[in-house]
């Protein structure tokens, strides 16, 4: 079936949101006299959002004593300072612009909260036809509920839509409601997921470019 709109996912794949990140992170352990970590050690981790952050900055995970306080510290750092320098990764301002050239619709599914997406949108200056957060459904992704959510918004079939992520979650979330899942070798990967060829993608595509072949 031909794909009548793309789906991106937002940190690690429309846009580089690990700079920001990190500075959030690292603003806790500066707090706590400890030096910061370097951002190419945290970049890996942005995908997971504060629980991948926090993880890799303190070593707590869920379920951990300090991890409920460290975790709401670390979002209250990050809304302070969203969007600094976030950006749209290389060639995605051109690939958005083929897209609108096609008249094909675009949009954003990830399990970033609305407070942080709407922000980094606006900022960003970004038109998606529909934006699905982490707090949009009851369930985040690998669940299909977010997927079905935004094909909902654009009054299409999943199988119409293609999703575009950086992570295992994304080509499992895709999968699951039937959409073309589309993984990126630009991005964030986390360590314990293996690489973009292991997720059982539809296709891999090195840039951003790349997409416009498998429209």
């Amino acid at each position: 079936m031909r794909s009548r709109a793309v789906l991106f996912d937002l940190d690690g794949t429309l846009a580089d949101t690990a700079p920001d990140l990190a500075a959030a992170l690292n603003k806790l352990r500066a707090d706590q006299g400890l030096e910061p970590v370097p951002l190419e050690r945290l970049r890996p981790f942005a995908s997971a959002g504060a629980r991948g952050l926090v993880h890799a900055g303190f070593g707590v995970k869920p379920g951990d004593a300090d991890y409920a306080s460290l975790r709401e510290a670390f979002l209250e750092a990050y809304r302070e300072n969203t969007c600094v320098h976030t950006q749209l990764f290389p060639g995605i301002a051109e690939l958005l612009a083929e897209l609108a050239r096609r008249a094909l619709p675009w949009g954003i599914v990830t399990n970033k909260a609305t407070r942080f997406t709407d922000r980094i949108v606006a900022t960003l200056g970004l038109s998606p036809a529909c934006v699905v957060c982490g707090d949009t459904t009851e369930h985040l992704k690998p669940h299909p509920a977010p997927m079905r959510h935004a094909a909902d918004q654009l009054k299409l079939a999943p199988g119409e839509c293609m999703y575009l992520g950086d992570d295992l979650r994304d080509m499992q979330a895709a999968r699951a409601v039937g959409m073309r899942a589309v993984a990126v070798q630009w991005g964030y990967h986390h360590p314990e997921n293996g690489g973009p060829g292991t997720w059982k993608a539809d296709a891999v595509i090195a840039q951003p470019r790349d997409l416009i072949a498998l429209l």
